[in-house]
């Protein structure tokens, strides 16, 4: 079959018709050429047309992409930041490839045929060779990263100081003598997690996790909670302020009492910050991160009556830190039974990532929900082209008696 295409590209005429896709691109406007089935057409469908924006076709020729996905997902398409969600898109037209050609020889099955010229025409005829024709292609739809596997992965073996040594675990074969069950490296969560490389780190972050003998642990509760006591305990002991501790002590001392170099600088990171002295790097913990471990430990056993939440609360604070229920929000709920109100954890950071799956943990905890108690709860939601309104649209039913009355958010 030959069929006439029309030119629409800046470039020469016919007769200056490279071969192949070369000879289509530089079509002059108002011209046109042929094309025909050539004798490697067929559906190659090992072949498929990705559609991106200038930007990411930048990226993609520059610094590279990844597919990422198990047989049982979706395929996802990760830049070096940004997780894209891959969508065929089928077309109704005619889309034909042709594939690069240089045109000299007589016959180009791979690109252009050159046929004597007709009679009425003084130049030979250029032919272009179809090898397939597209039903479509794919789109990228920004997604969030689907972190939701990363925590579940690293809670099957988390760390405990009974493991190993200090200097075994800092060698990068620590583990290469034992069990490696349950433990990943940093390929094994680029190969299992859908999300770029900057989205992983982040929610690496995210969850305190620690790089421990070339894989990625979370320390475990009793464990992080036993350093940062001793910790505080030598404050006391040494009349060290919080606020000022000087690491070429700290941590010297806290090694010397048995606790691995590494997990004790991961505790000073994890519930303070550092910064730079003349005289070595100062560590200073800070009040929400260690005031909210103090609550998660004294609901450990369930339920509290507020009061006795607060009082237990206060007396494990450090000296100088004030207990704020403020610190506890998306943390805790709060119930109120006769005149009593009652305080339980229920954090965030156990919920799903996805929108869907969130507000359906969401209303299985409760039928109705205030405002002020559910947006703790969906704030770090990030979908792109979705703000947190269209959100409540599309997965919540609001209702609200009177104008001055705070809206009641149930599951639509």
């Amino acid at each position: 079959m030959e069929t006439p295409a029309t030119g629409g590209a800046n470039g020469g005429g016919m007769g200056a018709a490279a071969g192949g896709a070369g000879s289509v691109l530089s079509m002059s406007p108002g011209s046109s050429l042929s094309v025909r089935y050539g004798s490697q057409f067929g559906p190659h469908d090992d072949l498929v047309l990705l559609e991106v924006d200038d930007g990411l076709l930048h990226e993609i020729l520059h610094k590279g992409v990844a597919v990422r996905g198990q047989p049982d997902e979706d395929a996802v398409l990760c830049t070096a930041s940004a997780t894209y969600a891959m969508k065929f898109v089928g077309t109704s037209n005619s889309v034909f490839l042709i594939p690069p050609g240089d045109g000299d020889s007589e016959i180009r099955e791979n690109g252009m045929v050159r046929c004597e010229p007709s009679k009425s025409s003084e130049f030979p005829q250029t032919i272009a060779s179809v090898f397939k024709v597209a039903p479509g292609n794919i789109e990228l739809v920004p997604v969030a990263p689907r972190l939701e596997k990363l925590k579940s992965l690293l809670s099957e073996r988390p760390y405990t100081l009974e493991e190993e040594d200090d200097y075994a675990m800092e060698t990068e074969n620590s583990c290469a003598r034992s069990d490696r069950s349950g433990l990943y490296r940093w390929t094994d969560l680029v190969n299992l997690i859908q999300a770029s490389d900057e989205e992983l780190m982040a929610g690496l972050r995210s969850l305190s996790a620690v790089e421990i003998g070339g894989f990625w642990r979370l320390v475990a509760e009793d464990s992080i909670d036993e350093i940062l006591k001793m910790t505080l305990n030598n404050c006391i002991i040494h009349e060290w302020q919080t606020n000022s501790m000087k690491e070429h002590e700290v941590v010297p001392m806290l090694v010397s009492d048995g606790y691995p170099h590494a997990i004790v600088l991961h505790c000073l990171a994890t519930y303070g910050h550092k910064s730079e002295d003349p005289g070595g790097p100062i560590w200073s913990l800070n009040e929400k991160p260690v005031c909210l471990h103090f609550a998660r430990r004294a609901l450990r056993g369930g339920k509290m009556k507020l009061e006795a939440f607060m009082e237990k609360w206060k007396s494990t604070l450090p000296q100088g830190m004030r207990a704020d229920l403020g610190m506890l929000e998306g943390e805790v709920l709060y119930e109120i039974l006769g005149l009593e109100t009652w305080i339980r954890a229920f954090s965030v950071s156990g919920l799903p990532s996805t929108p869907e799956e969130r507000f359906s943990a969401l209303f299985q905890e409760r039928a109705k929900w205030a405002w002020k108690d559910l947006h703790p709860y969906i704030r770090d939601l990030r979908i792109p082209g979705l703000s947190s309104e269209a959100l409540l649209i599309k997965y919540t039913r609001r209702t609200q008696p009177t104008a001055e009355a705070e809206p009641i958010f149930s599951a639509r």
